[in-house]
């Protein structure tokens, strides 16, 4: 039986994102001297991990140059894009690598999206599974982890695609909700 994986903001090819961004403490954003050293490790944790009849949903945010989409492909797994904002080239150029490309998708009752959807519209799913933010994670109004989100962006789970199982383990863990949310019988 195949796994379902999850994974974001893999940046490959990015040398900026392991030598000039930064965590809020002003540590490096990725601990790796080199964008080679930093694919090279991913790709082979990837592979440790996924199977080739495994699914796996990138949450967006793959490559930051054309030549890098071609790391892809050394990638096991059935592989789902939902596009991420630096996703910019031709969905063509995509198609190689992807069996599907879609903007956000729904599973178990959570949304799966590249930016975290916004409070108002994510009402009638149990959580927001997305990428984007890195290090960091989405805040409630006193400040503390929202368990609505949670963040699957590679610095958050270990440079790994995270295993969907473990992902809702997660969400419950934190207080969030999985499955779609009861309605008050209001259709939208």
């Amino acid at each position: 039986m195949s796994a379902v994986f999850l994974v974001s903001d893999t940046h490959f090819g990015h040398q900026n994102v392991c030598t000039l961004f930064k965590r809020q403490d002003g540590s490096p954003l990725r601990p790796f001297a080199s964008a080679e050293e930093m694919d090279e490790t991913m790709i082979q944790r990837w592979n440790d991990r996924v199977r080739p009849n495994d699914k796996v949903y990138h949450l967006g945010d793959v490559a930051m140059q054309r030549k890098h989409l071609s790391t892809l492909s050394r990638l096991n797994g059935d592989k789902i894009l939902i596009k991420g904002n630096h996703d910019i080239f031709k969905l063509d150029e995509y198609k190689t690598h992807f069996r599907d490309i879609r903007a956000y998708h729904v599973m178990n009752g959570m949304i799966l999206s590249h930016i975290p959807v916004h409070k108002s519209s994510i009402s009638r799913f149990g959580c927001n599974i997305h990428g984007h933010t890195h290090a960091s994670r989405v805040l409630d109004d006193m400040g503390n982890i929202d368990p609505n989100y949670f963040c699957v962006s590679v610095e958050q789970i270990d440079y790994t695609p995270i295993l969907f199982e473990h992902v809702v383990k997660h969400i419950v863990e934190q207080g969030g909700q999985v499955g779609f949310r009861a309605r008050n019988g209001n259709v939208d």
